[in-house]
């Protein structure tokens, strides 16, 4: 089974082509497009001229995206219990095994955030369609201390902390960016995917909206799913209501498979009689990356069944296509017990994940992301920040 890969998309020389989209995609307001010759590219001054023969010209390398992965990058912060805990950490896997790591770094973080709460939960990491440059995401919010989680969902940050690199060494400075409405109280565990049928990135993230004439949140509120669109990580549309189903939902992560997004949620209700899989995942898929119709595959995904072991609650998940077998896997974060535990399934629309019997994951690892890597990149980190 191929890898997922990113076209090109709609691409736009101006931005009057740039508006004419926006209107045609229903007012969806998009940063404008670039008009630079993409790198890796040959401008035609300076290019190969028409009478050369072809085995003359150099072949280029493919894309980094295309090309095989060989490993996986875990990013993930740690918890709350130390000083350090809310930053990104990195781990690298041993080889292509999806299911053995070592953490890098020593264990220390690799970026750590010094605007708005200064402390960063969830990072999520993406690389771009031409698979020349990555961006890293997270929460802006620290608890380590005295946070309050009714607070930080009330008067917490509108905010996301942004990074970007082309070779996951080297970091652009930390960008503390705006992307909740007004009324939002909180902006939690951004992630992002990219979207070709606007050839754009659609980010996502949880966020509890109070009404209009309640300007201080004092009311009652609830978690939605909340998203917006960028093609930089600078510039984001305004935000629209993704997922609201009626009561708190969190930490939604997508991926796709010959044309349809699966999105895995986590039912934030409490575990009860009337909320059975309440603190547990839920599947669903869409043909539409933005749409707020998704089907149900499966509801409770992570809760023990039968002879099937599972987790006691789950949260943060993060789901990828296996490197090398026609499967795929989902860390889901027990928080509360043993933080991440591995699942995996041969069938996304199954709804049907199992345990893997052994495995070994970095000590603590938190919501974060899994990306697959070339071999090139896996030896740069491994070289860069050591094992621990």
């Amino acid at each position: 089974m191929p890898g997922n890969s990113f076209r090109t998309g709609i691409r736009a020389a101006s931005a009057y082509t740039a508006l004419a989209l926006s209107s045609l995609l229903g007012g969806v307001s998009l940063a404008p497009l670039g008009t630079g010759v993409a790198e890796g590219t040959t401008s035609p001054a300076h290019g190969p001229t028409a009478h050369e023969p072809d085995e003359e010209r150099e072949k280029a390398p493919p894309p980094p995206e295309r090309r095989p992965k060989k490993g996986y990058l875990f990013t993930y912060f740690t918890g709350a219990g130390s000083a350090d805990g809310e930053q990104v950490h990195f781990a690298v896997s041993r080889g292509n095994d999806a299911l053995r790591w070592d953490e890098l770094n020593n264990g220390d973080p690799v970026l750590t955030s010094t605007k708005g709460e200064n402390g960063v939960r969830d990072p999520f990491i993406i690389r771009s369609p031409e698979g020349d440059k990555f961006y890293l995401i997270a929460t802006d919010l620290r608890m380590h201390g005295d946070g309050n989680w009714d607070e930080a969902q009330r008067h917490g940050s509108k905010h996301i902390e942004v990074w970007e690199s082309t070779d996951l060494i080297h970091w652009s400075e930390q960008r503390h960016v705006r992307v909740a409405p007004d009324n939002a109280g909180n902006t939690w565990a951004p992630e992002a995917y990219y979207d070709e049928s606007i050839d754009a990135y659609v980010v996502f993230w949880a966020s509890k909206l109070y009404d209009a004439d309640d300007p201080n949140h004092t009311g009652d509120s609830y978690n939605r799913m909340m998203y917006a669109t960028t093609r930089d990580f600078h510039t984001f549309s305004e935000p629209r209501v993704w997922q609201d189903p009626g009561h708190s939902v969190i930490d939604s992560t997508v991926i796709s498979e010959d044309g349809t997004y699966y999105r895995f949620t986590k039912d934030e209700r409490t575990n009860s009689g009337a909320a059975p899989c309440g603190k547990y995942i839920t599947a669903e898929k869409s043909p539409n990356l933005r749409s707020t119709d998704y089907e149900l595959i499966a509801d409770c995904v992570g809760k023990p069944s039968g002879s099937e072991p599972g987790i006691s609650r789950g949260e943060g998940p993060t789901v990828f296509e296996s490197n090398t077998e026609d499967k795929w896997y989902m860390f889901i974060d027990e928080f509360g017990g043993r933080g991440y535990v591995p699942f995996e399934t041969t069938d996304l629309d199954s709804g049907e994940w199992t345990i893997p019997e052994n495995y070994d994951l970095p000590d603590s690892p938190r919501h974060g992301t899994v990306l697959p890597v070339t071999a090139d990149e896996l030896q740069r980190l491994r070289t860069e920040y050591g094992n621990r």
